[in-house]
């Protein structure tokens, strides 16, 4: 099982910098965000240990939303040892995230 943590702009660097993580750009007014946390919840719950997938409140983390200009919701960057690999806006299927984290 993935781990699934939230994460600030004070602990981005150190999470991404080491293996396989999926950072969620979300809001909890975000209807498409609802959904994909649905899906989500399903690659956290068969996707490998060392697998992180990391949430970023962008009401509360304005500043590092900005910063990789999210401009809609939601928004997913997949980085493997700190390099940004892949990147994904809009709901997408659990066959195309597990694909990704691959």
């Amino acid at each position: 099982m993935a781990v699934v943590k939230d994460i600030t702009a004070d602990t981005f660097d150190e999470t991404v910098a080491g293996g396989t993580v999926l950072v969620d750009f979300w809001a909890p007014w975000c209807s498409s965000c609802k959904m994909l946390n649905a899906v989500l919840e399903q690659v956290a719950a068969t996707a490998p240990a060392d697998v992180v997938i990391a949430k970023v409140n962008v009401d509360n983390e304005a500043a590092l939303a900005a910063k990789f200009e999210v401009v809609s919701l939601p928004k997913m960057l997949i980085y493997k040892d700190g390099a940004l690999v892949r990147e994904f806006k809009g709901v997408q299927s659990r066959a195309k995230i597990v694909e990704a984290l691959s």
